[in-house]
């Protein structure tokens, strides 16, 4: 079992949420996606890779053999990847936009409110699923690195384009203009401090499975 995957934590939430104000949460969802300026500290917070809240029904939980169930609440799905200690990511979410929060868990059951934080992580530890298994495709890299790989890719792409056409004086210009634009770019990707043993866990893990399936491993390499 592990969250983490080399820079990257996986985050689900699953929160029950009083029927009877389901719609008003799903109105306050439409609201916020058509004036997502509202939520520019959401927006601005760059350790985040992905965020989604979900509502889902009492009646659409899927039989997977264990028959239908009745059940009392209606929940909040909440899945997050972002970078940095779990810590980090529920203050910086607490700072970035506390009135946010408290819209979108405003039905769910016993929500203490975004601040004080304490309360905020207990209530969000206490309804967290961790996960099986975490897979990320670029365990080393955080989310301003693959920003800074494509910059670099597109001036790569740049340069090919103009190695045809230019004089080598022209060429070697261009190449130093471009390596002026992207030199803050060019920093060394890799592990972040180990957080948990669970990070070490998980990367014998895929040692192992990667030494086993050498095919498997060349398309996620």
């Amino acid at each position: 079992m592990s969250n983490v995957a080399g820079k990257a934590y996986g985050m689900t939430v699953i929160s029950p949420m009083r029927p009877r104000l389901t719609s008003t949460t799903r109105f306050i969802f439409i609201f916020s996606r058509a004036i997502p300026s509202r939520f520019k500290g959401l927006m601005g917070l760059a350790l985040i890779h992905f965020a989604r809240w979900v509502i889902i029904k009492r009646e659409q939980w899927p039989d997977l053999g264990q028959g239908k169930q009745k059940l009392q609440n209606d929940y909040m799905l909440f899945c997050s990847n972002f970078n940095g200690t779990w810590d980090q990511y529920i203050d910086a979410f607490s700072d970035g936009i506390p009135n946010g929060l408290d819209l979108f868990w405003y039905s769910s059951t016993k929500y203490p409110h975004s601040i004080p934080i304490t309360p905020f992580k207990n209530y969000i530890r206490l309804n967290q699923i961790d996960t099986d298994y975490y897979y990320t495709a670029t365990p080393g890299a955080a989310q301003r690195d693959i920003k800074a790989a494509l910059r670099v890719r597109r001036a790569i792409l740049t340069l090919v384009a103009q190695r045809t056409t230019s004089t080598p004086k022209q060429f070697q210009a261009a190449y130093i203009e471009q390596l002026r634009l992207v030199q803050n770019d060019l920093g060394y990707q890799g592990y972040a401090p180990v957080a948990s043993n669970d990070t070490k866990d998980a990367d014998a893990n895929r040692a192992d499975y990667l030494k086993q399936q050498p095919k498997a491993a060349a398309t996620l390499i």
